[in-house]
Formats: structure tokens, sequence, C-alpha cells
């Protein structure tokens, strides 16, 4: 009887590979050879999945995004009760400077895609959905913390939202390439937080 293949565990195991190689060696370093070596299967098998390298880079953004977003929902489910706007926000964006070793390779392998989306429409799209996703999250727990109080009510939640997230951002880029250390750039995410949320 024929070995039953998981189609989406092997999808799983070729973005974990490509996202090993892109941490190690960048964007452009990688190819369907690389990958297939890293993955320990044939090139043939990758590019049974794969037609084209943007086509599978395109999967690993989507894969990588749908990671992190378990991630901070862990984060907060490890939480004792339901929490807070501040708890909320901070994860999120804290999520950005984690230096759990998958999460640094995950915020490694964001900003080499970034370059790459400047050029290539495909994957500008599925960031911008990705940045689109986290700034309505992130409206939506500041409105909720103007009703809660946490949050002053003269603020403007699309504005803050915007605000914070540019800064986590930047703080991302920066911690990587070794300008600030994760805790100077955590101090200085959390300094902001807690002058957002006053209450």
């Amino acid at each position: 009887m024929p070995k039953r293949v998981d189609h989406q565990q092997r999808r799983a195991q070729i973005a974990e590979a490509v996202c090993s190689l892109v941490s190690a060696r960048g964007l452009e370093a990688v190819s369907l050879r690389d990958v297939a070596a890293e993955a320990g299967i044939s090139m043939g098998r990758v590019q049974h999945y794969f037609r084209t390298k943007d086509e599978m880079l395109l999967f690993v953004l989507e894969y990588v995004a749908d990671r992190d977003v378990r991630g901070t929902r862990e984060c907060l489910a490890a939480e004792p009760a339901p929490p807070s706007p501040r708890a909320v926000v901070g994860s999120v964006l804290g999520g950005l400077l984690d230096d759990d070793p998958r999460r640094v390779e995950a915020q490694r392998v964001g900003l080499a895609f970034l370059a790459r989306a400047l050029v290539e429409p495909r994957l500008a799209a599925s960031l911008l959905q990705g940045y689109a996703g986290i700034q309505g999250l992130l409206e939506q727990v500041l409105r909720q913390g103007i009703d809660e109080g946490s949050v002053d009510a003269a603020t403007d939640p699309e504005s803050a939202a915007t605000e914070v997230f540019a800064l986590a951002e930047g703080l991302r880029a920066q911690t990587l390439l070794g300008h600030l250390t994760r805790a100077r750039a955590l101090a200085v995410l959390d300094d902001r937080l807690d002058r957002l949320f006053t209450g």
C-alpha cells in the first residue's frame, strides 16, 4: 500500500527550510535546489508544490505570518484572566521584538521579504494585508481601552495605532541590525505604551 503524504505538512517542511535559509543567508541566496537540500527532499518534490520561486516565497510569507499569529494567541491565552487592552497591544507589538529563536528567524525573514516586496507586487499585497490586519486589531483594542477608561478618551485610535505600530517596526529593524539591544527596544516600546494606557 503506498505511503500517504500529508501535503500541508510537506509544504510546511519546505517553508521551514526557506525560513532557515533566508535567516542565515538572505533571500537572494535561496534557490529551489538549496531549499530541497535543506528540507531533505528532492528538487522535483519542491517543484511539485511550487512551480516558481516567487510562488514558494508567497506561501512562505503567509506561513510565517500565520505562525506569528499563533504565537501571539498562545501568549495571550497564557494570561491568567482575559487580557487587558494593554496586554493585547503589548503582546502584538512585543512579538516583533521577541528574542525566541523562531520569532527572531521570522523577524529576519520578514525584513528580507520587505525588500523583495518593493519589486514583487504579489508579495507586497500579502505584506500589506498583514499590516492592515495588525493595524485594524490595534485600533479595535485601543477603542476598547477608551471604552474601559484605560486610554484617554481624546485619543484617536487610528493615529495612535499607526504610531505604536510604526515604532515597533522601526525598533525591530534597529534591533536586528544591532543598533539597539532587545532590552532597550522593549523598554522604549513599554514606555510609549505606558503613556498611551494611562488609566
